[in-house]
């Protein structure tokens, strides 16, 4: 055995013990799950108010990152299949260090989207109970998804197969009503592709509005790499994970960019961008009896499968810390069903400050979270795509057998992903909305930095 194979397999060891369970429909799910969320539902909302009809712009150039950025994942993870995924492989490719900030930096990242999950859903809950408190809809639903996560794998994929199930049956009607209901709107009407083009053009903030809606896209398409992550737990890993990989990225794409099409031709851009659910207030102009209230549901369930998904990837990345040595022990501990639930109650802080955000900034506790959160997403989808340049170069290098499943146009496509993602991190700073990013970013790493090379390095 050489050294580069017993290297990750020191990795790959230390990480044992979690249930094999999750089927390749359950790993599909699991990525669609993470992926059509409160991102598509509400922050859609906002990246129109950035970009007006040149969202669907912002939304394929997201789409492109996202696409990438799946083919160098499938590409690593099929070669080596653990729960510490792309944490594992910056460990072994290009550093302990890399390994160490990109497993914290995604951690936290997703602890707090955890929390603007939860955010919304009290948001949602608004629309029946109006005048309830957004902490007890925060404490009532996190009970019920922490209950789920503590069971087992077996019931997370299933409980999440669920959830994913209704957000892609709801999906698809609304798609073929919206198609049906610009294809037979009047053309004097206010319903049609007119809309793109009217209140100010296609572009009515510019390629600056254009480019600043693409931040919001990462953080819709945020969770596809969750796959990655869930693939330590699959029956048959290599199957699992390219079959997820395809279907994920073609569902995601369609989905996206058609709902967003349809969307902007049934509600005028600038009512459509107010902050408020984008599908809501087209549900309202297509004026069918009870539709909004089903829409509202439905992206109700939506919140509750990403959190759901969110909660499982942070307590395996907590677990992988632990296990690496970089975490305390008893984070990587298992429960008899094969559950680290210490890691799951500690990736709970999200949840704890999204109930303390809603009582003190109940307004924009929404954008505050997804503000704050961006930076360890951001920053991990980078490395991902420096990872797999160091990959492939060292997989090349020491003469492995081919790999059964190869993104093409190495390393341009790699350093097409990496540069776009660093581009889209640099104009957080110049957009007001965003400010926080890199204002907490920074400042984050280089706490990170410190505790590592003060503590860690030495171990």
């Amino acid at each position: 055995m050489n050294h580069n194979k017993s290297g990750f397999a020191a990795i790959v060891e230390r990480e044992t013990g979690l249930q094999r369970g999750l089927t390749s429909g359950q790993m599909s799910m699991i990525a669609i799950g993470g992926a059509i969320g409160t991102g598509l539902f509400l922050g859609s909302g906002f990246a129109i108010g950035f970009a007006g009809p040149s969202v669907l712009v912002s939304y394929a150039i997201g789409a492109l990152i996202a696409m990438l950025l799946i083919g160098c994942l499938a590409e690593m993870t099929v070669a080596h299949p653990t729960s510490g995924s792309f944490g594992s492989y910056a460990e072994h490719y290009v550093g302990p260090w890399a390994g160490f900030s990109v497993r914290y930096c995604y951690w936290s990242s997703i602890v707090l989207a955890v929390g603007t999950e939860v955010t919304a859903v009290a948001l949602y809950m608004q629309y029946w109970f109006p005048g309830t408190p957004a902490w007890l809809w925060i404490v009532l639903f996190s009970a019920c998804l922490i209950l789920v996560n503590a069971m087992s794998v077996n019931i997370f994929g299933s409980v999440e197969y669920l959830f994913s199930t209704v957000k892609i049956a709801a999906i698809v009607l609304f798609i073929l009503l919206g198609a049906y209901m610009v294809y037979a709107a009047p053309e004097a009407g206010p319903i049609g592709f007119k809309n793109y083009v009217q209140d100010r053009g296609f572009f009515p903030h510019g390629s600056a509005g254009m480019w600043t809606g693409v931040i919001v896209s990462i953080f819709s398409y945020l969770g596809i790499e969750m796959v990655a992550v869930a693939a330590g737990e699959a029956r048959d890993p290599q199957q699992a994970i390219t079959g997820a990989f395809r279907t994920t990225m073609l569902r995601l794409v369609m989905f996206y960019m058609l709902t967003l099409g349809l969307m902007l031709a049934i509600v005028p851009w600038a009512t459509a961008g107010n902050g408020n659910s984008p599908f809501v207030l087209a549900m309202q102009a297509l004026h069918i009896p009870g539709a909004a209230g089903v829409i509202n549901f439905v992206i109700l369930v939506a919140a509750l499968s990403s959190m759901n998904s969110q909660l499982y990837i942070t307590t395996r990345t907590m677990f992988s810390l632990s296990r690496a040595g970089q975490a305390p022990k008893r984070f990587g501990m298992l429960s008899k069903r094969g559950v680290p639930v210490a890691a799951l109650m500690l990736s709970c802080i999200g949840i704890a400050l999204a109930t303390v955000l809603s009582v003190l900034f109940p307004d924009g506790s929404f954008m505050l979270m997804m503000a704050i959160s961006m930076f360890g997403a951001m920053f991990t989808w980078m490395m991902i795509f420096v990872t797999h340049y160091f990959f492939r170069r060292q997989w090349t290098r020491e003469g492995h057998a081919p790999l059964p499943f190869r993104i093409w146009a190495f390393p341009w496509l790699t350093m097409l992903g990496a540069g776009l993602m660093l581009a889209i991190m640099v104009t957080t700073a110049f957009t007001k909305e965003f400010a926080m990013t890199l204002m907490t970013g920074l400042p984050f790493m280089l706490a990170l930095s410190a505790m590592y090379f003060l503590w860690y390095r030495k171990r």
